[in-house]
Formats: structure tokens, sequence, C-alpha cells
């Protein structure tokens, strides 16, 4: 997820596009758990020579010792948890497709296959 927000971040620089990507969501939500600020973040990756500065320099404003219980969370969010949410439907309609029971990461990543094509 955290990749996932640094190239979000990186695609609202000057010269971007982020495209049909928001910040809103999961990115904001890994943001605030990490205690960091979105726009402190940007200007850290537009400063940043390669994406492994951002990622020290993400370790030297958070704690590590969160990431564990960060990332059980995110994974055990599940798709049909937000199926009776129109607007969640309808910016992933991927969710529709799947079984109730998919994580939403594993959502996320169908539905960038689906939109892009697979890596």
């Amino acid at each position: 997820m955290l990749a996932r927000t640094v190239d979000k971040l990186r695609a609202t620089l000057p010269g971007g596009n982020i495209g049909a990507y928001q910040i809103t969501g999961f990115s904001s939500r890994l943001l605030l758990k990490l205690g960091i600020s979105e726009a402190i973040l940007r200007d850290a990756i537009a400063r940043a020579a390669s994406d492994a500065e951002i990622a020290a320099w993400i370790r030297a404003h958070s704690d590590p010792g969160v990431y564990p219980e960060i990332n059980a969370g995110f994974e055990q969010m599940t798709v049909g948890e937000r199926l009776g949410d129109p607007e969640f439907v309808e910016r992933y309609p991927i969710a529709r497709r799947v079984p109730p029971e998919t994580s939403r990461l594993d959502m996320l990543a169908a539905d960038d296959e689906e939109t892009f094509g697979k890596r």
C-alpha cells in the first residue's frame, strides 16, 4: 500500500498525472496511521533521488513498531464490508465481480490489472 501511495503522491507533483486515482481512502488512512502528513511526504518525495531514499525517509519519520499492526488491519478488510456503500461500488465496479471475502488489497490489485493490464 505504501508504494502505491508514494506513486500517487508522485503523480500529483508538477509534470505528473494522477488520473482517476485519489489520495483519500486507503492512502490517507495509511498516512494517518503512520503519523505522516500528505503534504510533508509529498515534499520528501519531490526531493528524493530514489524510491530507496523515500523508504528511508518514511522509516525515519514513523514508528516501524506499528507496521505489523497497520499491515494486519489492511489485510483484514474485505470487499463484502463495503458492498452496501454505493460510492465504493461505483468507484470500484470490480467489487461486484469478486467474492465478498476478497481482501480489499487484492481487489485493488485486480482493479489495477483490469484497468492498466498485468505488469
